[in-house]
């Protein structure tokens, strides 16, 4: 045995063998770390975004200075879609009783987007008003189109551009920005009906109260004209959302101004 000891001759592997082997190591415990905590890459990105389901802000709506109803946008929990993971954003906008009298609105909106926020893969409006809608888009990412069906009336698809959303989605594509004072946010979005790039400039930072409420915002204002020309709408309506100045970007107060006169939304209630 001492023999044998002695003339045992123990080699040191290459470089070349070292790497590979550590390589190998690192990628076997990579793998143990994935199927043991259930890791993958779309929750990577969930997490460093600004919201997540269960968010809700509920609003307050004037017509002028007279109380209008209430508008509420809420995160609904994660869905698929054609086996896709989803956010589901879903939009409410209701009237009160004395708004009821002359103009009735009970609109819903839902928007699923891909957990990554990259683009829209279903859109739903249920709107019972003077002029009811009920609307369904489908986008097919592989023909790069979106089809539009009201009360079962099927338009003829439209083309779109990579990276389209919808209106809801708007709010939320923003929330993801870097807010910088004269920059200028360019978005796609498509009703099914249209498609057409939304500017939302960032005009300003300032500060506003709200009901009891001081916040730190930055202004947005998109692009109406540009939207209103697409839709091929006269009314010259503005839109200014400001935008939390934090890392959840919360929007505060929506101001609309609209053929009729100014419509106001501000926030009285929000979960996270």
């Amino acid at each position: 045995m001492t023999l044998i000891v002695k003339h045992l001759v123990i080699r040191r592997p290459s470089s070349n063998v070292r790497n590979k082997f550590l390589k190998c190591v690192s990628a076997v415990f990579l793998l143990a770390l994935i199927v043991l905590i259930g890791y993958d890459y779309s929750e990577a990105v969930q997490k460093a975004l600004p919201f997540k389901p269960g968010e809700k802000f509920i609003y307050k709506a004037k017509w002028r200075s007279i109380p209008a109803g209430e508008a509420s946008i809420e995160i609904l929990p994660f869905t698929t879609v054609n086996g896709i993971k989803t956010y589901h954003f879903v939009m409410k906008t209701k009237t009160n009783a004395k708004i009821d009298l002359f103009y009735r609105i009970r609109d819903r909106e839902d928007s699923y987007v891909d957990v990554n926020m990259t683009h829209t893969l279903l859109y739903l409006k249920k709107e019972i008003s003077e002029h009811p809608r009920n609307i369904k888009v489908t986008y097919d990412w592989q023909k790069m189109t979106a089809t539009r069906v009201n009360f079962g009336e099927i338009s003829k698809p439209i083309a779109i551009a990579p990276g389209t959303f919808d209106p809801v989605a708007l709010f939320f594509v923003i929330r993801t920005k870097n807010f910088k004072t004269g920059d200028v946010l360019e978005i796609p979005i498509t009703d099914g009906k249209t498609n057409f790039v939304v500017k939302a400039s960032i005009i300003r930072r300032e500060k506003i109260a709200v009901g009891s409420k001081v916040y730190d915002t930055y202004v947005v204002i998109p692009d109406m004209e540009r939207l209103e020309k697409a839709l091929e709408r006269k009314d010259k309506s503005k839109l200014k959302i400001w935008f939390t100045a934090d890392e959840k970007k919360v929007p505060v107060k929506i101001e609309s101004q609209v053929g009729v006169g100014r419509l106001v939304f501000e926030l009285v209630s929000a979960t996270f």
